[in-house]
């Protein structure tokens, strides 16, 4: 049997949480149920409440819009209910958004990586909620991930960014439910805030594991496999290198017209990193960096998910091209602010270290220590 999912739960045993009030859903289409039905729609036709509006992530409500674009408010077709984004003149709801709001819900499907943005716009939803009085409920869903391995550097609080909003590990092993605490509570935002909590679901599963659809949260997660390597594949968002965008494997496979993909493919299946394999590949990305150009690089390949690192093999892998190429590779320079790559790593030294040619492994067996402190916060705010 699939997971009983928060969504499913509300209607099927916690409907009085909303009967007779004046609905907000912060969602986008990942917001189903295990039989694909919208909560917005279930919302709109259940009697005894009223579906006054929707609140849009990066991407928008229909999940159509690329990585970085201002998303406008607008009207949902099939409700006719108002769509406030929260992508785009603002990110955290205000008082005109609010105003015909008496509870928010949140159901929409994390990935279970510091710097995927919908945690963020939780975060803020929070915060102007906890400004106005008004409760926030979380309709739990699983991390495609798992709920045991934590994975990473913990963010230095002076790259706090819209892609990291707390001193989380990037893999930090938690559900939506269960950072929204954490984050009311560390952050003292003062929010009521509650959980729908899942059914079935074990701290180990991944989304393989759960016998549920899924739906791309996202343009470029459009699979579960994709979840399993962005949380290190990402980096090369920071870099001059493709990270995939534009193609059908985005975060899978990383290149540049500069990369020679047999040379890079050999050199990481020389040393095998665990769970994983290289392929050389060749693609033409239909947007993004290169659109329209061939670039040559790797297909990363899990094969054993239980042993795989993927911050370990993005970082190796990123190491490795910038070694290879060094008159070719290039960070990815900000507009302003906050360095690209920086803000994903939420640190600079990273950069540095891999700039000064230093031993990522060293980097890497500091972060154990540095997740201590969270690991004794996380475990007061598990569900599961």
């Amino acid at each position: 049997m699939p997971v009983r999912l928060g969504n499913e739960r509300l209607f099927d045993e916690a409907l009085p949480i909303v009967e007779g009030k004046r609905v907000g859903l912060l969602t986008n289409p990942s917001g189903v149920n295990s039989r694909l039905e919208r909560t917005a729609d279930r919302l709109h036709c259940t009697k005894g409440l009223e579906l006054t509006a929707l609140f849009g992530p990066e991407h928008g409500l229909r999940s159509n819009a690329e990585d970085g674009i201002a998303v406008a408010s607008s009207i949902d077709p099939a409700t006719g209910v108002p769509v406030h984004s929260l992508y785009g003149e603002m990110r955290q709801p205000d008082e005109a958004t609010l105003r015909d709001v008496d509870i928010l819900l949140c159901d929409i499907q994390d990935v279970g990586v510091r710097f995927y943005t919908f945690l963020s716009t939780l975060f803020e939803t929070m915060k102007g909620c906890a400004e106005f009085g008004i409760p926030v409920v979380v309709l739990d869903r699983p991390n495609p991930i798992g709920g045991e391995l934590v994975e990473g550097n913990i963010l230095d609080p002076a790259f706090c960014s819209f892609v990291g909003v707390y001193p989380l590990p990037v893999r930090h092993g938690m559900t939506l439910g269960e950072l929204a605490f954490l984050l009311n509570e560390e952050r003292e935002l003062g929010a009521e805030v509650s959980v729908v909590e899942m059914r079935g679901w074990d701290r180990a599963n991944y989304w393989a594991d759960t016998g549920l659809i899924w739906v791309p949260p996202s343009p470029n997660m459009p699979t579960a496999d994709t979840t399993l390597v962005y949380p290190g594949m990402c980096f090369f968002e920071g870099t001059n290198l493709s990270e995939g965008r534009g193609t059908t494997r985005p975060f899978e496979q990383v290149g540049a017209p500069f990369v020679d993909g047999n040379r890079l493919a050999e050199e990481l299946n020389r040393e095998p990193i665990p769970g994983a394999l290289f392929r050389p590949v060749s693609f033409v990305p239909a947007s993004g960096k290169f659109a329209d150009q061939t670039c040559e690089g790797i297909h990363l390949h899990v094969i054993d998910r239980e042993i795989f690192r993927p911050v370990t093999a993005g970082l190796t892998t990123l190491t490795t091209a910038a070694r290879l190429w060094p008159e070719s590779f290039a960070w990815r320079l900000p507009g302003h602010g906050i360095h690209n790559f920086d803000k994903l790593a939420g640190t600079d030294r990273i950069r540095f270290a891999i700039d000064n040619g230093a031993n990522l492994e060293t980097l890497m067996s500091q972060w154990d220590q540095e997740r201590e402190t969270f690991m004794v916060s996380r475990q007061r705010h598990l569900l599961y």
